[in-house]
């Protein structure tokens, strides 16, 4: 049987598509792996709420002592692949009337997904770029951005009130225009998380958002009153049980709440862990599939 020309057309169409459907399963929550026998083999010791709740086994001679060539200063070798620094760049972002200092990993446009980190006291973009620091995480954050097409950024953030919201409003507003409306996913840590709680109530911004990650940070009373609470977006919480800081109890009973409440959430709880330990320790891959494949 011939084939008309109409035919060839529409082949040649659907074999241009196919390059592209590998890419499309990083907006609905299948990163592809990266180093996961490393830091995905996390043992989990209790949980409930259906597994909405995990309590992860963490032992401070292992997970720093043993990982850390130099503990909490230099991870070993294994924990990193250096190439994504072929992808990093500084910049300072001119968004509107604002300038924002980033780092940023990944695309610069047309990107599949983005992540944003918030530090916290004393931090600036260095601390969420450091590929050596807190175990490699970071490296491998970077290294899931590239590797799917995605784009991760690690703003400074000069100040922890509205004037900080503000601007990191402006980083997610450009974030998603450069991408074309795909998933923007804010994380903060510590202190950081005022930041990620300020953004909850701009409207604006929680419509450009897919999902958010609170590490090791305070609790909002007042989240049940947000837009982003409304949206019903996915939160995901990870503390260590002996934080000085933030101690957990506090987001436990939020999350409870929530979760009790029908809202999508995850909480991770690292047994014996402190202020840091959310960062060296959190599955990026876990946690970023599951808020890319949560539904608004």
């Amino acid at each position: 049987m011939q084939m008309s020309t109409i035919h060839f057309v529409i082949i040649a169409a659907i074999v241009a598509i196919l390059p592209f459907a590998g890419s499309a399963g990083a907006t609905d929550g299948a990163l592809k792996p990266f180093k996961d026998e490393l830091f995905s083999k996390q043992t989990v010791i209790e949980s409930h709420d259906n597994g909405a709740f995990e309590t992860i086994d963490y032992q401070e001679m292992r997970d720093i002592n043993g990982r850390d060539e130099i503990p909490e200063r230099r991870v070993k070798g294994p924990y990193v692949s250096l190439g994504v620094r072929w992808k990093q760049q500084d910049q300072t972002l001119t968004l509107g009337d604002r300038k924002v200092d980033v780092s940023r990993t990944g695309l610069d446009a047309k990107q599949a997904f983005t992540v944003i980190f918030i530090h916290g006291r004393g931090g600036d973009r260095r601390l969420g770029s450091n590929d050596y620091t807190f175990g490699g995480n970071f490296n491998r954050l970077k290294n899931l951005a590239v590797d799917n097409g995605g784009t991760y950024y690690a703003p400074s953030v000069k100040t922890f009130d509205s004037d900080g919201v503000a601007d990191i409003a402006a980083l997610i507003r450009y974030s998603y225009e450069q991408s074309g409306g795909k998933p923007v996913i804010l994380t903060c840590g510590s202190m950081g998380s005022f930041i990620c709680w300020g953004i909850t109530r701009d409207g604006e911004s929680v419509k450009r958002l897919k999902g958010m990650a609170i590490l090791s940070g305070v609790t909002d009373p007042d989240f049940t009153k947000s837009v982003f609470y409304k949206s019903k977006l996915p939160l995901w919480f990870a503390q260590g049980s002996r934080d000085p800081v933030y101690p957990p109890a506090a987001q436990e009973a939020l999350f409870e709440q929530l979760y009790k409440g029908g809202y999508p959430t995850r909480f991770t709880l690292y047994q014996t862990g402190n202020h840091g330990t959310p960062i060296r320790m959190t599955d990026w891959r876990k946690m970023l599939n599951w808020i890319l494949a949560t539904s608004r």
